[in-house]
Formats: C-alpha cells, sequence, structure tokens
C-alpha cells in the first residue's frame, strides 16, 4: 500500500510519477516473491464458487508431538477418525528431515456456513479386546504425556489462544488431545482450564472443537475472501447420544481402572468471522506476537556487541601499538648492529611455519568447517530475506541441505592448499578424507537414531527412500564437487612462506600457565560462547519445546558477531603464546575458538536437566544423539 501522495508533491508531475512507478515496481516484486504454495487462496460461498475462488475448506493434520517426549507421531498412528481415500499432500525433504508429515483430515468446512455440534465419527473400545485396550492405553498414554495435535488450515496453523498471567495471551500452535487428574485429585496440564475436570486417576479427553476461521475479504469484490486467522477451543463432551450429539453435559472421561466398553464419539462446531484489521500478508503476527521475548535479545546483542568491541579494541591496541614498537625495536636493533639478544616473537620466526603434527587431520577439517560456514552464512542470508519462513514449512533444512551438497568443492579446495602447505604427500587419502570424514560421523550418528525412532515406532523416523535419497545427494554431487574443489587446490603452488623454517625446531621454554596449550584453549572458548548463548537458548525451545522460531535478522547479526569474536579472541591468545616462543600455533589457532563447541555441550545438558521434562530412554538417547551432531558442526564452523 502506497502512501497517499502529499498536495505539494502533487504539482510536481515528475514527484508524482516517480511514486508511480515505485510503487508499481514494488507490485511487481511482490508478485515476483510470492514462492511457491504461498500465493494467498481465495474462498467464497458455495453457490458463488467460480475457479478463481473455492468454497470447502480442507483442514489438514500434522504430526503429533509433546514436550515431554522427543518422539513425535504421526496422526495415523492414534485411533482418531480419519480421512478415507484422500491422497497426502507431498513434502519436501526439511519437512521429511524433520518429522513432519502432513495428511488430510476428516474435517471439511464449506466457507461461511456455520455448523453446531457436527459428528465426525463415533470410536468403541471394547477392554476385554487386547487390540482395543492396546489402542486406548496409547491414547492415555500420550494424554499423559500431553501430546499436541497441530492442524492446518490454508497452510497456518490453528491456534488455541488462552490467558497467561500479566494478562497477556499466549496462542498456541496446537492443543492437547486430553488431560490427566492424578489419584491424589491434581489436575495436570491442560485439565487446569476447568472445574469439571476433578475425578481423581482420571483421563478427560477433548473429543470436541469450536472452531473460528476469521476471513478478510478482498477489496476487489470479485475475488472473494481470504483467510487470515483460525483459533480453536479444545471442549470435551460425552454425548450420551452419540448419532445426535448436542454438545452439552459433563466431560468425556475415562477412569484409568475402567473396564468394559468406551464409547468416544468426536464432534465440531465451526463458525466464520469478518476480521477487517488483519491482512493476508501480515497473517502470522497474532501468533509470533504472542510468543515473548524480543526485548531480551536486543539486550543479549547489546552484551555481544560490548565484548566485540572490547575485543577489537584489544586486538587493534595490540597490533598497532606492541606490534609498532616490536618493529621499530627490530629496525633500530639492524641500524646499530648491537648484537643485543633477540626476544619475543621475532626468536621463532625460524620455526614458526614448520608443519604442524597431524597436519592431514588439521587440513580435513579446515575443508569441512569452510564447507559448514558458507553454508550457514547463505542459508541466514535467505532466511533474513524471508524466503525462510515458517509459512513455508521445511525450507530451512532444505535450503541448508541442499547448499551443504554443492559446496563440496570450497571444501576440497581448502583442505588440498592447506595440506600442499603443510607438505603432504598423500593427496588422495587427503581428498577422501575430506569427503568422508565429518560427513560420515554425522550420517552414521544421525543413522543410529534414525533406528532408535523406527523402533519406537515414530514418524521422525526417515522413510528408507529419504535415506537413499540422502546418500544420492552425498555420494553423485558432493564428493565429485570436493574432488574437482581439490584438484585444483593441489594444482596450484604451495601456499608461499615468506621466511625460512630452520633444520633444527629449537627448544621451547618453560611456559607460564596461561601461555600452556590447555589454559588458553579454554580460555578462548568463553567470551564466542559468551556472544551466543541468549540466541541458543531460544533456538534450543524451537527445536526441543516445538515453539515457532522467526528471529532470523537477530540470529544473522549474532552469527556475524560470533565470527568477529572467533577470530579476534584467536588472534589475541595467538599473539601471546607467540610472544612466550610457542610456535605450535596452528592446532592451537583451530582449538581455541573451536572449544566453544564444548561450552555449547555443557549447555545442551544443563538445558535437558534444568528446561525439559523429557522422559524415557530412548528420548533421552535421541536428544543426546542430535545434540552431538550439532556440537560436531559447530566445533568446524567456529575452529
Amino acid at each position: 500500500g502506497a502512501a497517499p501522495l502529499p498536495s505539494r508533491d502533487l504539482a510536481r508531475p515528475d514527484m508524482a510519477l516517480l511514486r508511480l512507478l515505485l510503487a508499481a515496481a514494488l507490485l511487481a516484486a511482490a508478485a515476483a516473491f510470492y514462492l511457491p504454495g504461498l500465493a494467498p487462496v481465495n474462498f467464497c460461498e458455495a453457490d458463488k464458487e467460480k475457479s478463481e475462488c473455492k468454497s470447502g475448506i480442507e483442514l489438514f493434520v500434522n504430526r503429533l508431538d509433546s514436550v515431554e517426549s522427543v518422539l513425535p507421531y504421526e496422526y495415523t498412528a492414534f485411533d482418531f477418525c480419519q480421512a478415507e481415500g484422500k491422497k497426502r499432500p507431498s513434502e519436501n525433504l526439511g519437512q521429511v528431515l524433520f518429522g513432519e508429515r502432513i495428511e488430510p483430515s476428516p474435517y471439511r468446512f464449506t466457507f461461511n456456513k456455520k455448523e453446531t455440534c457436527k459428528s465426525v465419527c463415533t470410536k468403541t473400545y471394547d477392554t476385554t479386546k487386547p487390540e482395543d485396550k492396546q489402542k486406548l492405553d496409547f491414547l492415555k498414554k500420550s494424554m499423559l504425556l500431553n501430546y499436541q495435535h497441530h492442524w492446518i488450515v490454508d497452510n497456518m496453523p490453528v491456534t488455541w489462544c488462552y490467558d497467561v498471567e500479566d494478562g497477556q495471551r499466549f496462542c498456541n500452535p496446537g492443543f492437547p488431545i486430553g488431560c490427566y487428574v492424578t489419584e491424589d485429585g491434581r489436575p495436570k496440564d491442560a485439565c487446569v482450564i476447568s472445574v469439571q475436570f476433578r475425578g481423581k486417576d482420571t483421563f478427560y479427553i477433548f473429543n470436541h472443537v469450536d472452531i473460528t476461521i476469521y476471513y478478510h475479504i478482498v477489496e476487489n469484490e470479485a475475488l472473494g475472501a481470504r483467510l487470515v486467522a483460525a483459533k480453536l477451543e479444545p471442549k470435551s463432551y460425552k454425548h450420551t447420544n452419540p448419532d445426535n450429539p448436542d454438545c452439552s453435559g459433563v466431560p468425556m472421561d475415562i477412569n484409568n481402572k475402567a473396564s468394559g466398553e468406551v464409547k468416544i464419539a468426536y464432534t465440531y462446531s465451526v463458525s466464520f468471522e469478518e476480521e477487517k484489521d488483519i491482512r493476508w500478508a501480515s497473517r502470522w503476527d497474532y501468533i509470533l506476537e504472542s510468543m515473548p521475548h524480543t526485548h531480551i535479545q536486543w539486550f543479549s546483542i547489546m552484551n555481544s556487541l560490548v565484548i566485540v568491541l572490547f575485543l577489537s579494541g584489544m586486538v587493534a591496541m595490540i597490533m598497532l601499538r606492541t606490534l609498532h614498537k616490536d618493529i621499530a625495536r627490530y629496525n633500530q636493533m639492524d641500524s646499530t648492529e648491537d648484537a643485543q639478544e633477540e626476544f619475543g616473537w621475532k626468536l621463532v620466526h625460524g620455526d614458526i611455519f614448520r608443519p604442524p603434527r597431524k597436519g592431514m587431520l588439521l587440513s580435513v577439517f579446515l575443508g569441512s568447517g569452510t564447507q559448514i560456514l558458507i553454508m550457514t552464512f547463505v542459508t541466514l542470508f535467505f532466511a533474513c530475506l524471508g524466503f525462510l519462513s515458517p509459512a513455508n514449512r521445511g525450507a530451512l533444512m532444505t535450503c541448508a541441505v541442499v547448499l551443504w551438497v554443492l559446496l563440496g568443492t570450497p571444501a576440497g579446495y581448502v583442505a588440498a592448499r592447506f595440506y600442499k602447505s603443510f607438505g603432504g604427500e598423500k593427496w588422495k587419502t587427503n581428498v577422501l578424507l575430506t569427503s568422508f570424514l565429518c560427513p560420515g560421523i554425522v550420517f552414521a550418528d544421525f543413522f543410529i537414531m534414525n533406528l532408535i525412532l523406527w523402533g519406537e515406532g515414530s514418524s521422525a523416523a526417515i522413510p528408507f527412500g529419504t535415506l537413499v535419497a540422502i546418500l544420492a545427494l552425498w555420494f553423485c554431487i558432493s564428493v565429485p564437487l570436493t574432488f574437482i574443489g581439490a584438484y585444483f587446490g593441489f594444482k596450484k603452488n604451495a601456499i608461499e612462506h615468506p621466511v625460512r623454517t630452520n633444520q633444527i625446531p629449537r627448544q621451547i621454554p618453560e611456559q607460564s600457565f596461561y601461555t600452556k596449550p590447555l589454559p588458553g584453549i579454554v580460555m578462548g572458548g568463553i567470551l564466542p560462547f559468551g556472544c551466543i548463548f541468549i540466541q541458543l537458548f531460544f533456538i534450543l525451545n524451537s527445536i526441543w519445546s516445538h515453539q515457532m522460531y522467526y528471529m532470523f535478522g537477530f540470529l544473522f547479526l549474532v552469527f556475524i558477531i560470533l565470527v568477529i569474536t572467533c577470530s579476534e579472541a584467536t588472534i589475541l591468545l595467538c599473539y601471546f603464546h607467540l610472544c612466550a616462543e610457542d610456535y605450535h600455533w596452528q592446532w592451537r589457532s583451530f582449538l581455541t575458538s573451536g572449544f566453544t563447541a564444548v561450552y555449547f555441550l555443557i549447555y545442551a545438558i544443563h538445558y535437558f536437566f534444568s528446561k525439559l521434562q523429557i522422559t524415557g530412554t530412548a528420548s533421552t538417547i535421541l536428544y543426546f544423539g542430535y545434540t552431538m551432531i550439532m556440537v560436531l558442526i559447530f566445533f568446524l564452523f567456529t575452529g
């Protein structure tokens, strides 16, 4: 929407024309930026249905997940009402990797047609039959662990909004299957919403939903309406007459010790309301606004910026003052030709470019790290532009995987250049290790996690076809690209060193405590970690507590700050130990900032015990399995 033109500009036709052209360009850009699957859909009443607008609104169901368990299950794993004979929407790689399983549901609405207490289906369980008992037990277990439905209408989550403390409204993009009241009469999770849930040792299932769909009429009348929000209220009713339900009376309770026949009738009501203030383009805002914490973000970024300024000041001071002094002093000595003793970092000039021990492994790590660094940068850059918003499901993961596969060339090139400059001869081993070592560790870990998920029957288990596809991407695209990169890296001349290396290695003097390798490395990781730990909290929340992560602008800023901090902390510590005449700098400079990953691991363990209520062995193994993958990637990236 262009701003109305001020009258004084209208007097100047060139200005008005410029405004018009700008508005046209913006509109064209907006039209070009509607991503596939994200263009708005128009709806109209059944009697006005045309080709450009439709009347039927479909509701899709996603996998069900819980904060208390890492194992998501697809909708069909539970004994809910199923949609007959409709085919599933196709999913991209990112959705499959994240375990999203979107399926059609038996809930269907017609635009602007109000329905009250409409029956969907009735499920009957005879607890004397083992298969019925098993289904009912699975339902009970999932209510006990507070599993949540995730429903989707017109590519938007159906939210359940309720009041939390300080008079704020929280909109949860899911709602629970049901809830449980303990044996001593204490209501758990969602059972606190109503005083009717008070039976001891009893489960209450939310078998009825009141759905309200908000729409915005498009200015151009011919087009119809666009949906801007869908909200629901879960309810529980014991329908005495399932064929003709009236949605009133006592809640649907299932006593834990009850035997005999249990009947659960599923119903829904739907109503439509016009919402004039929300436009289609900003329809996600109300969910994101109810997610707290934007002010903490600015605080954390200020905190990180202070660290960066402090470090930059230190580095600049050392580079300008101390080095300048050192160099002036050395030059002065040349002119007077005093036979004074040399001191400081000048003493190690004959050993500084001695190849490091285990140079092969270091060059491989550097190659893989470069690959991850570029991948992270490009992914976050696209996310900042809004290409990978939460509305575009699975896009973030797909983008990251595809970029990683395509960035094999820089990995091969960097590894080869460094390996050659370390004087290495076994170039075939180098290329193979760059292609297979780090990706192989990640894939092996991923594969073991997948076996556990598969054994637990979870929806997050990757189908065999997708595993084959990932292996094909790795072997048929990534590996050949790595070989090409390595070929060019080995063809170029080795990196020229400005000073010759002595034949006999120099003895390293006794080091003080803080210039020894381990204390230096441990200190080096603290500052970069200080920059990111608040962002880390939100990212872990979005992975394990199923909250949406959308603050990519903040994350991009933090990413840049992290890169600067890692580099500067390493330069500082490198200067200190060169002054102490310790010339083994290559591994130390990689590990100094790479040690941030160890702090990340410690934080993830703290997060597991303090924030998550995860129960069960499989979930715990999965949590730490996936954390190890993140730690390895982070180690290579910071190093």
